[in-house]
């Protein structure tokens, strides 16, 4: 089983204040589950679920999952499926971040894990995974004033953002968590002064890329989120050394007391929980680092952070307010797509999709979607050459930094790009995972024929012909005499007719007699 298609399309039913939301954030170090319900843009929170995996302490050199750290992550996903079983499948979105962008492919454990939840996951880039960390801070603490640095540490990666409102203006996702830095620094058990400041200095030197980008901007508030913050937080406030969230005196103080402790299991800080005390100095060490390069005197702690962004962002999709849409029109204009052509090819491969959607199983209205957007996109390739722009296309569509979209769409959306023209590319179909392949060569056979039928790039004298399916035939049947008076749309068909004879398919080109008798063209 292999799901993309689980969180909603800008096409869904509006939600109510009666209708339950959930997010799931598959993080390196825990799993989190948030219930709740939308109250006028607001989020409602009604359960909440989390318990501690530490997938990414599970995973070897080679990415490879260990069986102990594979059955404790889908006995917790088990359970979660079991409270997510009554939600409608477009009120759910599950993501996975930096453990799961990590594990092997050939494992088979995202199957597993998809199965044992019920629904899709979304396996999400560093960059998207800090759009939607700050999206979910932004609303726990309010739009406010000013820009704000926003802070995110996790298992395997740490986000650093910078914003105003509610919008973004960089983003950052750096190879470094609590677990990962634990691991690399403390795996043996022993902690010490020599073992921390390489850790903190090993932040310090991650860091350096992005210092003259944030330094240049600035910001009014400095805001930390998620487990490693609340974790420090917790601990520095229990001793006495901070009020309120985080100050740069509270961590030197910190510093001075990890110092002095030999080994790990000696961390029994008023306020620190005994599962935390594995990655906890790795935590530290990243944390401090960012203070001290980003010469931070004081951190608030927000209480939002991925799973209410993911929430957040999901009320958007359902509300017709989907952030894929805005990042399709900003890659349209930045790769200078001719738009008229773009709309032109979009609505032919819309018409064509509401003909054959039932007859091939294309009915999820994500599968629209991804037709739609690889229309709107299929040139951008051209902005860097012509010749073999199809594959260009293709590569920008799969690296780039798409906010909205995750790995899975990412990846079905460059081979669309990458198959509407010349020879069908099978093998890269056949490297999407088993459940979508079928689905996306359908679609691309749709966007491949939207883009031959305006091959004049006019609007003068197009039409959109019937299509009747069946398993890989597929016949066009046209108006009379249409093709003949258009024979480079004729030419054009039948060269794509042998292209999609070689990949399998049989196009059948037809016209209509204006009775039951339909002469053929081309087959």
């Amino acid at each position: 089983m292999f799901r993309i298609f689980s969180s909603a399309s800008p096409f869904s039913h509006p939600v109510t204040d009666t209708d339950e939301l959930a997010a799931v954030d598959l993080g390196s170090n825990s799993f989190h589950m948030i219930i709740a319900r939308n109250e006028n843009g607001q989020i409602r929170v009604s359960d909440r679920l989390r318990e501690m995996v530490q997938l990414a302490d599970g995973l070897d050199e080679q990415c490879n999952l260990s069986d102990v750290a594979r059955e404790k992550a889908l006995e917790c996903l088990n359970r979660f499926g079991q409270r997510l079983a009554e939600i409608p499948d477009a009120n759910v979105r599950i993501v996975g971040t930096s453990a799961l962008r990590r594990v092997a492919n050939g494992s088979g454990f995202l199957s597993d894990a998809e199965d044992a939840l019920g629904h899709g996951i979304e396996i999400i880039s560093g960059i998207e995974e800090a759009r939607l960390i700050y999206l979910g801070v932004a609303h726990s603490i309010g739009s406010g004033d000013g820009r704000r640095l926003v802070v995110d540490i996790g298992g395997g990666s740490t986000e650093v953002i910078l914003g105003s409102g509610f919008e973004t203006d960089q983003l950052e996702s750096l190879g470094m968590g609590c677990v990962s830095v634990s691991k690399e620094y403390f795996k043996s058990g022993k902690l010490g002064k020599q073992s921390l400041q390489q850790a903190i200095l090993s932040a310090r030197v991650r860091l350096d890329g992005m210092l003259p980008q944030y330094s240049k901007q600035g910001w009014q508030e400095a805001v930390g989120a998620s487990g490693t913050v609340r974790a420090i937080a917790r601990v520095v406030q229990a001793q006495g050394w901070c009020e309120d969230g985080i100050s740069f005196s509270a961590m030197k103080k910190l510093r001075k007391r990890l110092f002095e402790i030999e080994y790990v299991d000696g961390l029994d800080f008023d306020g620190l929980e005994e599962k935390r005390r594995k990655v906890f100095a790795g935590g530290f060490a990243v944390l401090y680092g960012i203070f001290k390069s980003l010469s931070i005197d004081h951190m608030r702690v927000a209480d939002g952070a991925l799973r209410e962004g993911v929430l957040y962002d999901l009320i958007g999709r359902l509300q017709h307010e989907d952030v894929r849409e805005r990042t399709v029109d900003v890659m349209s204009k930045r790769y200078v797509i001719d738009q008229p052509q773009a709309q032109r090819v979009a609505d032919s491969a819309r018409e064509l999709y509401r003909q054959c959607a039932g007859s091939w199983d294309l009915d999820d209205a994500e599968h629209l979607n991804l037709l739609i957007w690889s229309a709107r996109l299929y040139e951008a390739g051209l902005t860097i050459a012509h010749s073999g722009y199809h594959k260009h296309g293709a590569y920008l569509a799969a690296n780039a930094d798409m906010p909205g979209f995750s790995r899975q769409e990412q990846a079905c959306l460059s081979a669309l790009i990458r198959g509407h023209r010349r020879r069908f590319p099978l093998s890269v179909f056949k490297s999407l995972p088993a459940g979508l392949r079928t689905a996306m060569s359908r679609l691309c056979v749709l966007l491949r024929l939207a883009v031959r039928l305006n091959r004049s790039r006019t609007d003068t004298g197009q039409i959109s012909p019937q299509i009747r399916i069946k398993d890989e035939k597929i016949r066009l049947v046209f108006p009379p005499a249409y093709l003949t008076s258009n024979d480079l749309i004729l030419a054009e068909l039948e060269q794509e007719a042998e292209l999609l004879k070689e990949a399998g398919w049989k196009l059948v080109i037809r016209e209509d007699q204006g009775n039951e008798s339909v002469s053929e063209i081309s087959s």
